[in-house]
């Protein structure tokens, strides 16, 4: 039987990696999840495609070069690879944060209406695990972008069983976090907007909680996440250096 390119390609791109992943039949690519640290050539390229983005659009003041630079805060990072081994989207999570002056959220509501809302409602959900993901981009791309788009709107949801936690927080253009929410996010409606990183820009406030997103998830969204779980969970076990929970804090 011939393998098709596609599908060939995934397979030696995996085999070269120990990090947890799994393939996104819609968007074609593989999707990885990783720290900086064990993956660095993989960290480089989805940097390299942040930078590209965000300049693109003129956000690139929102970027915390230093912090992409080092990679140091950075607990995990998913990065979706196509057939050429290049990052055509991604994103990268913070914490689990021991406090919630720790969350980058709050600087962005910094002398804003809704911070202390925004201060309270992390430091709730400090003890149950918080993670925030950051620095999210998908390539432009007429074909696969509304797949590329839907692939990483899932990581956060593999994110949480991989650094055993229970919650995701995510801020972005409101615009941008209706695509993401197909995954079962809920936007924190009683948070009023944030003109962040400027004016242009109406940034608002979302959570995923591990015990509730199936119930708010889009039902192919859902599907897709137990399919993606299911190989997870074989390449978790057949890895010795995997990353886990226990590693990744």
């Amino acid at each position: 039987m011939t393998v098709p390119k596609s599908e060939a390609a995934r397979r030696n791109f995996v085999n070269l990696r120990r990090s947890p992943s799994c393939w996104d039949p819609d968007s074609e690519t593989t999707v990885v999840f990783a720290q900086p640290a064990t993956e660095r050539d993989l960290w480089l390229d989805y940097v390299r495609g942040a930078c590209e983005n965000y300049r693109k659009h003129g956000v690139e003041r929102a970027l915390d070069m230093e912090a992409l630079r080092s990679g140091a805060d950075t607990v995990i990072f998913a990065a979706c690879v196509n057939d050429a081994g290049r990052v055509v989207a991604g994103l990268r999570g913070r914490g689990p944060y021991r406090s919630a002056d720790e969350c980058h959220a709050l600087l962005e509501w910094s002398g804003q209406p809704g911070f202390a809302a925004v201060r309270k409602m992390v430091a709730d959900r400090i003890p149950f695990g918080v993670v925030e993901m950051k620095t999210a981009w998908v390539a432009d791309d007429p074909e696969r972008g509304r797949q590329l788009t839907s692939a990483i709107s899932r990581t956060p949801l593999h994110a949480m069983p991989l650094l055993d936690i229970q919650f995701i927080v995510a801020t972005a253009a409101e615009y941008v976090l209706k695509r993401w929410l197909s995954s079962g996010g809920q936007l924190a409606t009683k948070i009023p907007a944030t003109p962040y990183p400027d004016h242009r820009y109406q940034t608002k406030l979302a959570w995923w909680d591990r015990s509730t997103f199936a119930k708010h998830a889009d039902p192919k969204q859902l599907s897709l996440f137990f399919a993606e779980q299911k190989e997870l969970a074989i390449r978790v076990d057949q890895s010795a250096d995997i990353v886990t929970a226990g590693t990744m804090r």
